[in-house]
This record gives structure tokens, sequence and C-alpha cells, in this order.
């Protein structure tokens, strides 16, 4: 059977691949904190039929190699860690980090997720937690009595309330972000949280506004980073690609046909 056949058919599976990571942007353009999803492909094994070096005579050597390709595949998927839009909301609960940084986690199970989605509520027990009831680490916990609508939380993540019988806001709690050397290498768990992998290293704590760490920008959520147009012209030159691919396939399936047809 002809090569080509099933090289084109692994541009095919390579541009599926890239369609599902594109809607699976398109999906989340309106999530808070989502960051971008981008495939990266490398060709496939080459079969060489002549090395370049080879003697071709007593003085000279063949210039070029002879290799022929065998398609793609799929490298790797890479989340683009820039910094999405800011929308006002007017919540005292809700906090966006402009700059690098993850707030910090804990799941169900007792381990840390990391997340760029501010959207905190504060529960019966005056805890910040996230949509799915999430304790936000280090706790931040509001004192009995406390002022709703009086919390403030400062660029340095200072948490202070107002309670009755003080005129003096009252600190709460210190918010810490955190920063990894590699945040591509993050594994995304869905639930707007990812996890620490040996690839991504390990979680730096920090100050928000110090050392390389980004501020915290109360009453604000930091939007999904994907762009709809960015995105749709992706999508064409994938379809355009599966189509070159899917065409190759034709013309292959052609020639075949060609030949098997010299004999009747």
């Amino acid at each position: 059977m002809m090569r080509s056949l099933w090289t084109a058919a692994s541009g095919m599976t390579g541009q599926q691949f890239n369609i599902d990571t594109i809607a699976n942007n398109l999906s989340n353009v309106n999530t808070t904190g989502f960051k971008q999803n981008r495939a990266d492909f490398e060709d496939l094994i080459y079969q060489t039929q002549r090395i370049a070096g080879t003697p071709a005579t007593e003085l000279t050597v063949v210039p070029t190699n002879t290799q022929v390709g065998h398609g793609v595949k799929v490298a790797a998927t890479q989340k683009l860690y820039t910094q999405g839009a800011l929308q006002a909301t007017g919540n005292v609960a809700d906090m966006a980090i402009t700059g690098e940084g993850f707030y910090r986690i804990q799941t169900q199970d007792g381990t840390y997720g990391y997340s760029r989605d501010g959207s905190f509520k504060i529960d019966s027990n005056g805890q910040l937690v996230t949509s799915q009831g999430y304790r936000v680490m280090p706790e931040v916990t509001m004192p009995p009595n406390w002022i709703q609508d009086s919390v403030t939380v400062s660029q340095s993540g200072k948490v202070s309330t107002k309670v009755p019988g003080r005129d003096d806001p009252l600190q709460v709690a210190q918010m810490e972000i955190f920063r990894f050397p590699n945040p591509a290498g993050l594994q995304a768990v869905g639930e707007n949280l990812l996890k620490p992998t040996n690839a991504s290293g390990d979680p730096i704590a920090g100050r928000p506004g110090f050392d390389g760490m980004g501020k915290i920008q109360q009453r604000f959520l930091e939007m999904s980073n994907v762009s709809v147009v960015q995105e749709m012209v992706n999508m064409i030159v994938a379809q355009r690609a599966y189509e070159l691919s899917s065409k190759a396939i034709q013309t292959s399936d052609s020639m075949l046909g060609i030949a098997a047809n010299l004999k009747r």
C-alpha cells in the first residue's frame, strides 16, 4: 500500500485533536480565570534511503539526505498564562490576580489545587470558599458579627472588616499567592483547578505584590484569556489542513485505482 495513505491519515488525526483543543477554548471563553490551551505538533520518524556524506565517487560525497517522512503526531498541549481582561463586579468576595500567581485551594480529599479563579464566596461559617465550597488557603475567616459589605482586601492581600463596637477595621487574615518555576507543567483537573507535577516544580509562596508575585484586585474578576477571533482563525486553518490531508488520501486512492486497472 502507498505510504501516503497512512501519512495523510496521521495529519487528519492530528487536526481532529487540534479542533478538540480549539473547541475547548471556545467553550470556556466565559470561564473565570481560564487559560488558553495550545496543541503542539511534531513530525514522525523518517525513513532514510540515502545518507548525506555517503561516498559518490573517489573525490565526492552525496551532499544531501534522501528521506521520506511518515506524518505528524501531537507533541504536547500547553496552557498560555497571559493575563486575562479584568471585569468589575462590585462583589466584595471577588478577587482578581494581576500578574503572576495562583490561589491555593484545599480540595475535598485534603490535597491542594491552584487556581486563577477568584470568584469566592463567604459561607455560613464566615470562611472564604470557592463556588464548590473548597476553602482558600491560608484560611480567611470572618469574626463573629462581622458587617457585610465592609470587607476590604488590599493589593498586598490584607483582609479587613468592620465589627460592631470598633471604629477602625479589624485585620482578619493575610492572603498568600503561589507561583511555580514552570506553570506550563501544571495538570488541569477541572473545577478551575490545577495540580502540581514534577514538571511544574514545587509551589513558591509569597505575599501579593512582593518578590515577583502579582497583586490582588478586589471587586474584580479575571476573565478567560481566550481570543474568539484568534480561535476562529485557528479553526479555519485546522479545517483546511484536515481537508488537504483528506485530498492526499483521495489522490493516493486514485493512484492505486489507476495501478489496479493496468491489467483488465
